[in-house]
């Protein structure tokens, strides 16, 4: 059974590859641009979506999306987390398009449910600099300024998540908002084993049905970067059609979501303060 035929995903990547099931490079998809690489044993696969053509085919918003496909997430003791950890950063860098002004990173989702934790978790790796650069010490100059939420779900809060970041920006006027969040996949071979950049922005809770209002640069008025893991997949993917609607994610979620969580907000430090190595991260954070 062809599992992409059964789920649904957030990633471009995997919508991709189940629109050219049983095409070859002949035979172009309108209004997307796609290439693939390998560095260092990790895929890198680019989707583009060029137009609105493009976005009714993949069920994408216009826009880049970069998806890095690991092995796995390593620990932080692990000798290959800097490696990954420089390469993500470096893509994140890429996306960003500069550092000038205030970053806002944003992390999305439930903390009392672990597959859903992966935002706020990754936001706690985030080197919160705004308040130390109002200060204007030298020792401070050197560093992008950066300002960081978890703004929480709705059922903890009353609050939508959007209208928390919404205020938070006319508030700080910040250049850019980094948002993560966990993302659920078609195929179980990628859960908490690849992340999706994309300059997009987000739709929280659109993957598993649970819309809420999107975080885009047309919500929010500045550039929206998404990052996020596939953290769970619809169980339909395994064929019990009863089970479409479940949803399913490894038994050792835990420790995925800590090893994502950290990836993704090291690597967000090294993009945003280029000077910083992985070392320095670990000494100012943990």
């Amino acid at each position: 059974m062809d599992i992409f035929k059964t789920a649904r995903t957030d990633l471009a990547s995997e919508a991709h590859r189940m629109l050219k099931n049983g095409k070859t490079d002949l035979d172009p998809l309108p209004g997307l641009e796609a290439e693939e690489e390998t560095k260092n044993g990790v895929s890198l696969f680019r989707v583009r979506v060029l137009d609105e053509r493009g976005a009714q085919t993949i069920g994408k918003p216009q826009g880049s999306y970069c998806t890095l496909e690991a092995e796995r997430f390593f620990p932080r003791g692990d000798d290959r987390f800097p490696a990954l950890t420089n390469m993500l950063a470096a893509e994140i860098r890429a996306m960003l398009g500069g550092t000038e002004g205030t970053t806002l990173a944003v992390g999305l989702g439930n903390r009392e449910v672990t597959p859903d934790a992966l935002g706020p978790e990754a936001a706690r790796y985030v080197f919160p600099t705004r308040h130390l650069k109002a200060v204007r010490h030298p020792l401070f100059e050197p560093f992008a300024e950066v300002a960081v939420c978890t703004p929480g779900v709705l059922a903890a809060s009353g609050v939508e998540s959007a209208r928390q970041i919404t205020a938070i920006c006319r508030e700080i006027r910040p250049a850019r908002v980094v948002v993560f969040d966990a993302l659920a996949g078609a195929d179980p071979r990628h859960l908490c084993r690849c992340v999706q950049l994309a300059d997009s922005g987000i739709a929280p809770g659109s993957g598993v049905g649970n819309d809420r209002a999107a975080l885009s640069q047309d919500s929010l008025g500045v550039p929206v970067l998404a990052i996020g893991v596939p953290t769970v997949v619809d169980a339909g993917c395994f064929g019990e059609e009863a089970l479409r609607g479940w949803f399913v994610t490894p038994k050792d979620i835990d420790e995925s979501i800590r090893c994502a969580a950290r990836l993704l907000g090291y690597a967000l430090d090294l993009a945003l303060h280029p000077g910083l190595r992985v070392e320095d991260v670990s000494a100012l954070l943990e």
